[in-house]
């Protein structure tokens, strides 16, 4: 089953499509057939719409017969994390609230990859208003991770990443406002992408009942992949300005002038007291680091942007805190005078990056501080503690590493680079500066090619 058409990537399926060796309805089936096997144990998948999605495989079939092409994904059969509006597909942001809530048109994202000739099958699980690093709510249960069924695939986008990893689907779009996409990806041993803020619209996102219609601060869309490449072919569907500023925008990201590890100035962050993580993943990253340099790297392990670190990652979490409140009527939330302190400081924070990107390429970072953890359901993210290296660890810490990188809107690509002497994935965040967006994933894909990328699961196997 491992060179199953499923568990190629989507640049694979999409050439295999276009030159006639595999039908989009053939591939269409191969998924089904795989959830239908693999998905009672993973549940992945929380919503299938198989009737419309075969229709639409059938007409892709027949355009790819007439030689005709929809675009650069033509024929791929997709799923959608469920915080993500979908037409004519339930879309619930985990919540009761929205249990039956069908929209009636596409997030804008979501309208991209359509037209781009990918067709949506279905929807991935998550919890309850993406609001977890781990992806259970009441309506569609518990996701568990392809590489051990009694730990977490990660969160929010935990159902996104294990239906990649175990070729459910053939790639997802996911969220990230806390590490959504980074942590499941790496939980789940593939890739995923946290773009610059703002460069993919974020319209049709679900974290409360009226959502959708507005963006929030930090959040992103962003691509996970079974390889860098497919990262890098969807991130050229997906960045785009919103819609209503198109008549006038553009948004052209830079090309990475990357073209091997061998020159290249990396900044190895892995030990960091503030946000200590454990140890036998900082084993698989050091290796990481160490392959890069025996290709050629220059790998300073020293080298770390002048913050102090704690301050910076917790005001960071707060900022994401306060875009999330929305969803929690609960909240008090700060003052609008309270937010653009905030953000000035924010600012200052992005104004040290930027600076320390001018001495370096790239940062290699940890995702979070530990490979999947086992399910930890009891109380919520303010009480739950974790174990790191024998010593509790508050939950909310799991936010140290994603919300230092992201709350200043730096693109990040999470890359498998090996896995624990245990056998869980362990992956690596590759960020780069703001809106070198390409030269993370390049980054990600040369290290990988070192360090080995994307492995089948052990429940495919």
């Amino acid at each position: 089953m491992t060179d199953a058409p499923t568990l190629w990537s989507a640049s694979e399926q999409a050439a295999a499509i276009r030159e006639g060796r595999l039908g989009s309805e053939e591939l269409l089936d191969l998924m089904l057939a795989r959830i239908a096997a693999v998905d009672p144990a993973v549940n992945a998948v929380c919503t299938l719409d198989e009737g419309t999605a075969r229709l639409r495989c059938r007409a892709a079939d027949e355009a790819t017969a007439h030689g005709q092409s929809w675009g650069p994904l033509h024929g791929l059969p997709i799923t959608v994390k469920d915080a993500i509006a979908t037409a004519g597909i339930r879309s619930t942001g985990g919540a009761r609230a929205l249990e039956h809530h069908v929209p009636e048109r596409d997030a804008q994202a979501v309208a991209a990859l359509k037209q781009a000739g990918a067709i949506v099958f279905g929807k991935t699980n998550l919890p309850e208003w993406s609001g977890d690093w781990q992806s259970f709510n009441e309506m569609f249960g518990t996701t568990n991770n392809p590489w051990a069924l009694d730990r977490t695939p990660g969160g929010s986008s935990g159902g996104a990443a294990a239906a990649v990893a175990c070729g459910m689907t053939s790639f997802e779009l996911g969220t990230d406002i806390g590490g959504s996409v980074r942590v499941p990806s790496a939980f789940c041993g593939v890739f995923g992408h946290k773009p610059s803020f703002g460069v993919i619209p974020t319209l049709g996102y679900l974290d409360e009942p009226r959502g959708g219609d507005t963006e929030s601060d930090v959040n992103t869309f962003g691509p996970i992949a079974r390889s860098a490449a497919d990262l890098a072919l969807l991130l050229d569907v997906l960045a785009q300005p919103l819609a209503e500023r198109a008549v006038a925008w553009r948004l052209q990201l830079p090309a990475s002038a990357v073209e091997s590890l061998a020159g290249l100035r990396i900044a190895a962050w892995f030990d960091e007291p503030e946000l200590e993580i454990d140890a036998a993943m900082a084993n698989v990253l050091h290796r990481a680091a160490d392959l890069a340099e025996a290709a050629g790297a220059h790998v300073d392990r020293a080298a770390r942007p002048p913050l102090d670190v704690r301050s910076a990652w917790r005001a960071g979490a707060r900022l994401i805190g306060e875009a999330v409140s929305v969803s929690d009527e609960t909240s008090r939330g700060a003052t609008h005078r309270e937010w653009l302190f905030m953000h000035r400081e924010r600012q200052r924070v992005r104004q040290v990056w930027a600076e320390f990107f001018q001495e370096v390429d790239v940062l290699l970072c940890p995702v979070t501080l530990t490979p999947a953890f086992q399910h930890l359901q009891d109380g919520d993210w303010r009480s739950r503690i974790v174990v790191v290296n024998g010593r509790e660890q508050s939950y909310i810490e799991m936010e140290g590493w994603p919300a230092l990188i992201g709350s200043a809107y730096l693109p990040s690509t999470a890359a498998p680079v090996g896995c624990t002497e245990a056998g869980l994935p362990v992956g690596v965040q590759v960020v780069a500066p703001f809106l070198h967006d390409h030269t993370a994933i390049k980054v990600a894909e040369l290290l990988t090619d070192v360090c080995g990328g994307y492995s089948v699961p052990p429940i495919v196997r």
